[in-house]
């Protein structure tokens, strides 16, 4: 994920996530966190669509649109990446909810603060010249003719140290002849290289005083000398006079971009989640995942489930059914070991998630009533809660009869293995009774 981050690893979201913006990526995992029930906003996330095939889902055009939305948090990069001019015309392809965001979203406000930032910011400029800078040419005369004495200064100062060479007093037997060079917040110095002038010779020149030594490549002796004190003087600190002068106008054009914040940050909420269904829409048409059929029903229909990590883990994968309707709810995996029962429950939990986020889903074909919450007992373990893994479980469970209803999915894995064979049958018993005396219970595994 970057320096300072943990890295994502081999995970559900590390596969979906495929978003090119900064926001596309936290709304994602936001929407990882907080799955919903609303069946209209599910449904809108599903039905999005992008069907010319001109408006493919990996387009680079759609990405450098998001990469250019991005930039409009970053003052110093807005419209570093320019928007294809067919762009417009693509959104046609598009459901009519997103197009009717987008145009809500890319309003003339936006094109007045694109043409206020592209009139003052020219970040090709940096890229060229070799040195920080932003703001374009001709728009300030100060400002040219301190970046025209800048980009002039090596010649200049090439020329002043070969005319205080001639002027010494003596000749000086180096290997490379003194130069006058220019150190940011620092001014000008006289620079000797190899050897510092001796003390004997200092007497003769009167007006140098040692500043500091650099060592390298070649030893380095900078001195202050009468000629670099006027150049002191009369040029000062040029680099950072421009810096302060750039960032004044920046600073200015901030002010006047920030008066349109409430219509960036909707365009900037737009695109985050444009990106955001982009990137679902790529891995599931990588994938082959299906759209979920989501209803208020407490049903479950899957045919031929995959398990979205475990599928591209092995060479062959077997795909599963499930049916729950009103009968047949609480549903007991047996076989042998490694026969893939814990796959195969985790495999539902993992649809029925991914339709809850307004993903696409592995499977053939997939019916998802809507479930409020879904509860595991999988004989997780934890370094840090100083219990015992049946231990775990037993929470787990108690939470899972306790707060239960007909809309949740429970999956127990090996519940009870954790203690004595006859305890552990008797409490597996005891919470399969619990829930088979519900007038509607759970979707249970």
């Amino acid at each position: 994920m970057g320096i300072g981050r943990a890295k994502e690893g081999f995970s559900v979201f590390g596969i979906l996530n495929k978003c090119v913006t900064p926001m596309g990526r936290r709304l994602l995992r936001a929407w990882f966190l907080r799955p919903i029930i609303d069946i209209d906003v599910i449904n809108n996330r599903l039905n999005t669509k992008f069907n010319s095939p001109s408006s493919s889902c990996t387009s680079s055009d759609w990405h450098t649109f998001l990469k250019c939305i991005c930039s409009l948090l970053h003052i110093n990069k807005i419209f570093e990446v320019g928007i294809s001019e067919h762009l417009a015309n693509k959104l046609q392809h598009m459901s009519i909810d997103l197009v009717e965001k987008a145009n809500s979203s890319i309003t003339a406000e936006l094109d007045y603060v694109s043409n206020l930032v592209i009139g003052v910011i020219d970040v090709q400029r940096s890229k060229e010249k070799g040195y920080e800078t932003l703001v374009k040419e001709n728009l300030c005369d100060e400002l040219d003719e301190l970046r025209m004495v800048y980009e002039g200064l090596p010649d200049f100062l090439e020329q002043v140290s070969a005319n205080e060479n001639a002027s010494f007093p003596f000749s000086l037997e180096c290997r490379k002849a003194p130069l006058i060079v220019y150190v940011h917040q620092i001014g000008y110095l006289m620079c000797f290289f190899d050897e510092k002038i001796s003390e004997a010779l200092l007497i003769g020149l009167q007006d140098f005083e040692f500043a500091f030594s650099e060592d390298g490549e070649e030893r380095r002796f900078y001195y202050h000398t009468q000629k670099t004190r006027e150049l002191d003087n009369l040029l000062g600190d040029i680099y950072h006079k421009i810096l302060d002068m750039e960032r004044a106008i920046i600073r200015d054009l901030v002010c006047r971009v920030l008066q349109f914040l409430p219509q960036l940050t909707k365009a900037v909420n737009f695109a985050a989640e444009l990106d955001c269904i982009l990137s679902l829409a790529i891995v599931a048409r990588q994938n082959n995942y299906v759209r979920p059929i989501l209803t208020e029903d407490s049903i479950l229909e899957i045919r031929n489930g995959r398990h979205a990590l475990q599928e591209m883990t092995v060479d062959t994968f077997v795909p599963n059914d499930t049916k729950i309707r009103s009968a047949g709810r609480i549903n007991i995996i047996t076989g042998p070991n490694y026969s893939g029962k814990s796959i195969y429950i985790k495999q539902v939990a993992l649809v029925v998630f991914l339709a809850h986020i307004g993903s696409f889903v592995p499977a053939d074909s997939a019916v998802v009533g809507l479930t409020d919450r879904i509860f595991c007992a999988m004989g997780s373990k934890s370094m840090t809660t100083e219990q015992s893994t049946f231990m775990i479980d037993l929470h787990q469970v108690g939470t899972m009869l306790r707060h239960a209803t007909s809309r949740s999915l429970c999956l127990l894995d090996e519940f009870g293995k954790g203690t004595l064979t006859e305890d552990g049958i008797g409490l597996l018993g005891g919470t399969i009774s619990h829930f088979a005396n519900y007038d509607y219970p759970p979707k249970a595994f």
